[in-house]
């Protein structure tokens, strides 16, 4: 979900840099795999799987469903890592998703975690427009209703934030706003009723 501050993230790398160049004498690759992520910056998609190793799994673009329903970004893959350090990442030109970490989750969370990552392919580093962009997305697309955005609240709302995400009760409230206007403006309600809670289910390639 996060998209590191170049600082914070230019001490992690040269941190890992130096572990990794001790075990590997003469190698200035670092590793990537429990990083969130960034689009300006990171490994190739090639390199990025081999150094997650045997659980790393490609999806690629048009092959994903999030409980049955089909997920693009353009023409991007996304790596499905049980291990990643939060529920989505991105580098330039493929997403990330810990498969693991977002069981549970109801199906338009998952939905706003992977549209969000997508968000940064088009929108860079800035989390308030990768967040907007998602729930545009869901609105136009469909997928999202008035209790899909309360879900995305209770789930974002558990987060303090950091240096480079406003907290969780913000982005909430400047999402539910969005919300609204977007739902508004195209004439739909914004007070549906609860839709039925669906089934958790992990991600997986189309059949």
């Amino acid at each position: 979900m996060r998209d590191g501050g170049a600082s914070l993230r230019a001490i992690f790398l040269s941190v890992v840099a130096i572990a990794f160049c001790a075990a590997y004498p003469g190698t200035s690759n670092a590793q990537w795999s429990g990083k969130e992520g960034s689009t300006t910056s990171g490994p190739s998609l090639q390199d990025y799987v081999k150094d997650v190793g045997p659980e790393a799994q490609v999806i690629p673009q048009g092959q994903l469903k999030i409980d049955g329903m089909s997920v693009t970004c353009g023409k991007r893959p996304t790596v499905l890592n049980p291990n990643f350090d939060s529920w989505g990442g991105a580098f330039p030109g493929f997403m990330i998703l810990n498969n693991k970490k977002i069981i549970g989750l109801s199906t338009q969370t998952k939905l706003y975690i992977f549209s969000h990552e997508c968000g940064h392919q088009f929108e860079g580093a800035d989390e308030t427009k990768a967040d907007l962009f998602a729930i545009r997305r869901g609105v136009k697309r469909g997928w999202l209703d008035a209790q899909g955005m309360e879900d995305i609240c209770v789930f974002i709302s558990q987060l303090k934030g950091d240096a480079v995400h406003p907290p969780g009760p913000l982005r909430c409230e400047t999402m539910r706003k969005y919300y609204r206007q977007l739902v508004g403006a195209s004439g739909l309600q914004t007070a549906a009723p609860p839709a039925a809670s669906a089934k958790p289910r992990a991600l997986a390639p189309a059949e």
